[in-house]
């Protein structure tokens, strides 16, 4: 798994190897790795939209199947330091 974080999207790009169709396999672990609560799942034809909060911070987990494309984000300025410190977990268990 490879992380980039995009300070100014205040989002934190995911490439890994995922299956739209278990995508579940992909986003139960990583939550559980990061410390996350899921609170809601949300799924359409080509996307994955999960609710997590972590630490009382809330984070999207997306991922787009056309693009190929994972990533989290958070809508508040002031919480991109907690996507900061997810790339150092991340990086950890990598």
């Amino acid at each position: 798994m490879k992380v980039t974080l995009d300070t100014q999207a205040k989002s934190l790009l995911i490439i890994a190897d995922i299956q739209f169709d278990q995508f579940e396999h992909f986003a139960e672990p990583l939550a559980q790795s990061l410390d996350c609560r899921v609170i809601e799942r949300h799924w359409g034809a080509d996307r994955h939209q999960w609710l997590l909060e972590f630490e009382g911070t809330l984070l999207q987990l997306n991922y787009e199947f056309y693009g190929d494309i994972c990533w989290l984000s958070v809508e508040r300025e002031q919480d991109v330091e907690v996507l900061e410190y997810l790339v150092t977990l991340l990086e950890s268990h990598s």
